[in-house]
């Protein structure tokens, strides 16, 4: 296999992990969960502004880490151009998967399958329609702002990475990834917010919720620094080294054209 094939093959798997990941978070960002309660912990009760809060998270937080890992990946070895790609296209698809998602709301149910689905096991009423809506749906401001955060944080992450890039050199690989990802996360952890409950929230308890946002990007970012190292290692070794090495090089220099 020639470095232009495997390089092909590795800019295919990286895609394939960033987009699969970055829709289902969005699907599943419904969900609202209780970290402390996730780990066996009391809840947190920080007093931030005012207001006493915990890690309330969305249950897309689980799996965002995924997608942090991939664009730093991507854009150690593809650079601006391959992050802005992928990041655009994944933008597209989650548009796309959302406009899907609401026509099938819209679908008049079938009688059998209501009937058929009507208790829940301990002989409950609910009504499958209802749920199914409820579940899948998301609110227009909630999918507006969101689109809004990943794509702004997707472009302030390459920006910020290759700026460091350009400093670091091939040293510091933590430096640019995780730095990266810190200044970006921050971005969209209020950007999100503020699009999304400006006017239902005040703007001080949208900020309590950013920054307690934010405290879990934080360290999850810091903790997961070790699985940057291991994917450069597994790439290196599938690209071979110097090959690796001038991939690397090539993709910062056609960023840093672009800076």
């Amino acid at each position: 296999m020639t470095l232009e094939q495997k390089k092909n093959r590795l800019f295919v798997i990286l895609a394939g992990i960033f987009l699969t990941n970055a829709i289902i978070a969005e699907l599943i960002g419904v969900k609202i969960f209780s970290a402390e309660n996730t780990l066996g912990f009391q809840p947190a009760n920080l007093t931030i502004l005012g207001f006493t809060m915990d890690f309330n998270l969305t249950a897309g937080a689980v799996i965002w880490p995924v997608v942090f890992i991939t664009s730093d990946l991507i854009n150690e070895y593809f650079g601006k151009p391959g992050v802005k790609r992928i990041s655009y296209l994944a933008a597209f698809f989650i548009a796309y998967s959302f406009i899907v998602i609401f026509l099938t709301m819209k679908l008049p149910p079938a009688d059998w399958w209501m009937e058929a689905n009507n208790h829940d096991a301990d002989g409950n009423y609910f009504n499958m329609d209802f749920a199914f809506n409820k579940i899948l749906g998301q609110g227009q401001r909630i999918i507006i702002g969101s689109l809004a955060a990943f794509l702004v944080s997707q472009l302030v992450d390459v920006f910020v990475f290759q700026k460091l890039r350009k400093v670091t050199g091939q040293k510091l690989l933590w430096l640019r990834a995780t730095g990266s990802t810190l200044v970006s996360q921050f971005i969209d952890s209020f950007v999100v917010l503020y699009i999304a409950f400006i006017g239902i929230f005040s703007g001080e308890q949208i900020i309590a919720i950013g920054i307690t946002n934010y405290i879990y990007k934080f360290s999850i970012a810091i903790i997961l620094t070790p699985l940057i190292y291991l994917g450069h290692y597994l790439i290196d070794r599938y690209l071979g080294k110097e090959n690796a090495l001038k991939i690397t090089e090539d993709a910062a220099k056609e960023s840093h054209s672009f800076l």
